[in-house]
């Protein structure tokens, strides 16, 4: 989804020009305490001969600049119990006010977008998975970097060194894929070992949003280029992304990669999973609707948490097709094509993550009330969590009636803190299909010397000098 800017409703941040334009950046008090202390005022009026209105270009920077900030902030703050830091927000405001006028200056993209949509898009996905303020600056400047307006000592000067470095990192994994010279299964997952193994996992996150964008605007190149892209997006890229556990971006890039692979499988994929959703859309709503009401009204859940949500998700296209090709069944035969998931924020407190875990069984517990469980496909990541650090617990329920069957539905139950753990990929750093086991193997291979990892990388995977 590519930002809209446009001229926000008279508020505190954006009031009537009358004869003058009043331009803050934003405060504590501006976007729900949101952010910066300090307040800053940027008046230009008529008496200065300098008059500045919306519809010049200026005025139009002024509304792109705080119109993206508060979109970039209220994303991150949207699974936040706590406000952005003050030292967050300016950096924030310091990058879109260094980089906005520069992307405004470039031509379009070869995918017709411009460099400013592009930016703000990679922002936006990175906010989305959670990522610092440092990762997201550099998610912005990217675009310039790589046009060469401007170099990274710059970007020291005039931003900050950890962007800059953060920046470097990202850079040194461009184009990481041709350093082997074939895409077998074990050049691959050696690669992916090296990336996990040396390099910043932000400038990893920021490599795969980067593919992510470039996946998501392939219609402009020709097949065979679409291919070639989808081929290393499949080898190397979903897996990574589900190494260093931001789930999202691997579902997402293994469908976009399957949709320019295989496109008449993923059509037959696709129109049968339409044809279903179809008809389950609403009933997902009234599951979604049922389950909520009942974990309102518990008594129990009430006094230990704060706020509870439940999100309705569909099966990806490409995890479709691996059951079918897999297990070799038919596709009525795929079951978890709903599921749930319940999110809960418990009180806060010195014991809040044990609150939260007592809170998680209980809604197992309702839910058993409601739906009939298959204990055989339940499992408790809680109880023993997965070597990756990952919580949660999962659930298989029978929705069928007397009137119909219908496939089994799952229902996933965690804290907010395992969401984010589980979706912005902390705890994810050494997934078993990116190549490490065991957090531990990571911390042992830092320490090895970079040299042995590069010999064993040429003796097995035919890999080029980095």
């Amino acid at each position: 989804m590519e930002p809209r800017l446009i001229s926000p409703a008279p508020s505190p941040l954006f009031p009537k020009p009358n004869g003058t334009l009043l331009i803050e950046p934003p405060s504590t008090s501006t976007f729900a305490n949101l952010h910066v202390k300090r307040r800053r005022c940027l008046k230009m009026s008529s008496s200065s001969g300098t008059r500045m209105t919306l519809e010049q270009p200026g005025g139009k920077m002024v509304v792109e600049l705080v119109g993206a900030f508060n979109e970039l902030t209220q994303r991150i703050m949207r699974h936040r119990s706590t406000v952005l830091s003050t030292s967050s927000s300016r950096l924030l405001f310091k990058t879109l006010k260094f980089s906005i006028p520069i992307l405004h200056s470039l031509p379009l993209l070869p995918d017709g977008r411009s460099p400013l949509s592009k930016a703000l898009s990679i922002a936006i996905i990175l906010a989305d998975l959670q990522m610092d303020a440092e990762a997201i600056s550099a998610g912005i400047l990217r675009e310039v970097i790589d046009s060469g307006t401007i170099t990274l000592h710059e970007v020291r000067d005039r931003v900050g060194t950890n962007t800059s470095h953060l920046l470097h990192e990202s850079m040194r994994l461009k184009n990481i894929s041709s350093k082997v010279e074939a895409l077998d299964d074990e050049s691959a997952s050696a690669l992916r070992v090296f990336c996990l193994t040396y390099y910043d996992v932000r400038a990893i996150i920021l490599d795969l949003v980067l593919k992510l964008d470039l996946m998501r605007h392939l219609d402009y190149l020709p097949r065979y280029k679409q291919q070639m892209i989808s081929v290393e997006v499949m080898k190397i890229y979903a897996p990574l992304a589900h190494a260093v556990g931001t789930n999202l971006l691997c579902l997402e890039l293994e469908d976009l990669a399957f949709q320019y692979l295989f496109p008449h499988s993923y059509l037959y994929v696709d129109t049968w999973l339409g044809r279903h959703e179809t008809v389950s859309k609403p009933l997902l709503d009234v599951y979604k609707e049922q389950l909520l009401e009942s974990l309102r009204s518990d008594q129990y859940l009430s006094k230990i948490v704060e706020d509870i949500s439940v999100e309705g998700r569909y099966k990806s296209r490409y995890s479709t097709m691996k059951k079918l090709l897999r297990d070799g069944r038919k596709p009525e035969e795929v079951n978890d094509i709903l599921g749930l998931r319940v999110i809960l924020t418990p009180e806060s407190g010195v014991n809040s993550s044990a609150i939260g875990e007592k809170a998680c069984y209980r809604v197992r517990e309702i839910i058993q009330s409601l739906w009939k469980e298959l204990p055989s496909r339940s499992k408790d990541y809680i109880m023993r969590p997965k070597g990756n650090g990952y919580k949660s617990l999962h659930m298989s329920v029978d929705i069928s009636d007397k009137s119909r069957k219908r496939p089994l539905m799952e229902i996933q139950i965690r804290t907010a803190e395992m969401d984010m753990l589980a979706a912005g990929g902390t705890a994810s750093h050494a997934l078993y299909k990116g190549g490490l086991t065991d957090p531990e193997e990571v911390r042992t291979n830092r320490e090895n010397d970079t040299y042995g990892v590069y010999a064993y990388l040429q003796l097995h995977c035919r890999i080029s000098k980095f």
